[in-house]
């Protein structure tokens, strides 16, 4: 019982702390895939160290024998409460542990159903009225004067734009929304949207899942953002994130000028230099590694702690 509750209470404070701690990454200017995969991999840790707490309560010896060691200390902690008390306490957690997952299955396949349907109305439309540009992806420009431009996720996706944009915007400028919005496609930004709208169900009562949507948003933004940078400069990239919009786009699209605007911005005024493939690859294992395994870790440092100070 005493391994299940430390893991059960570590995973509530991890759900509760660590958004503050991963949107310093942010505000630092840090590669923006770090704290995105960081924040994810969070969310993924939480579910499954409670998981674990949950599989403790019903093993006959709740996994005491790890800790074979401390056994004489171990005995007067391991039962705070009486057998049968403790293995309807692990099937209770283990009906709402299965309750949730089904929830997000289920929320999750209406989810991705809703978003192809509304797609596939929106391409119908939209191929009737502009003109197509080829490429990889392919294009679809609109005769509006409004500069707007958007992504719409699919096989294959198509970046949508309209004319305003070569009206309003240089050419460079123009170069930095399309370079932003196929930054989004080639990345799979939609499918971590729509990931993070599924979390956020699970347990919604956390800040760590339900400021989920939010913060993966921003996030991918912020991404693609840096894609354009390397692709077109920081200057044009700002100067068409001030000039484009944002409104126009559908609710299942990834519009340049409609998300975290202003923080863009003030992260675009101080850009930092993106570090090497290399180091990055090590950035982006080192904050899942981290974000998946300090529930696990603190929840047995608690422990230890304990009984050190109980068998002193």
């Amino acid at each position: 019982m005493t391994v299940a509750a430390a893991l059960l209470v570590t995973a509530g404070l991890m759900g509760v702390l660590a958004p503050r701690q991963l949107l310093r990454l942010v505000t630092r200017g840090a590669d923006p895939l770090v704290p995105l995969l960081a924040w994810l991999a969070s969310a993924v840790s939480v579910v499954t160290t409670s998981a674990l707490a949950v599989s403790l309560l019903l093993l006959p010896d709740h996994g005491t024998d790890a800790l074979a060691l401390a056994h004489e200390c171990w005995s007067s902690l391991e039962h705070g409460m009486a057998p049968r008390v403790e293995a309807a306490g692990g099937v209770v957690g283990l009906v709402l542990l299965t309750g949730l997952l089904v929830r997000l299955t289920v929320l999750s396949v209406k989810g991705a159903r809703h978003r192809a349907r509304r797609r596939r109305d929106h391409l119908a439309v939209l191929r009737v009225a502009a003109r197509h540009e080829p490429g990889s992806p392919s294009t679809l420009w609109l005769d509006h004067d409004e500069p707007l431009a958007f992504s719409l996720a699919g096989t294959p996706g198509v970046v949508v734009a309209t004319e305003g944009l070569n009206r309003r915007l240089t050419d460079k400028q123009v170069d930095a929304v399309l370079a932003h919005e196929r930054a989004h496609l080639n990345g799979r930004h939609h499918l971590l949207v729509a990931a993070a709208d599924a979390l956020s169900t699970v347990l919604p009562f956390l800040p760590l899942f339900r400021r989920t949507p939010g913060v993966v948003r921003e996030l991918v933004e912020v991404a693609a953002d840096a894609a354009a940078v390397r692709a077109c400069g920081v200057e044009a990239v700002r100067a068409a994130l001030l000039r484009v919009s944002g409104h126009g786009a559908p609710g299942s699209a990834l519009a340049m000028g409609r998300d975290s605007v202003e923080v863009r911005l003030a992260l675009l005024a101080h850009p930092h230099r993106r570090p090497d493939s290399a180091r990055s690859l090590l950035a982006y294992g080192a904050a899942c590694a981290t974000a998946l395994t300090v529930p696990v870790f603190a929840a047995f440092g608690g422990l230890l702690a304990v009984i050190l100070v109980a068998c002193h």
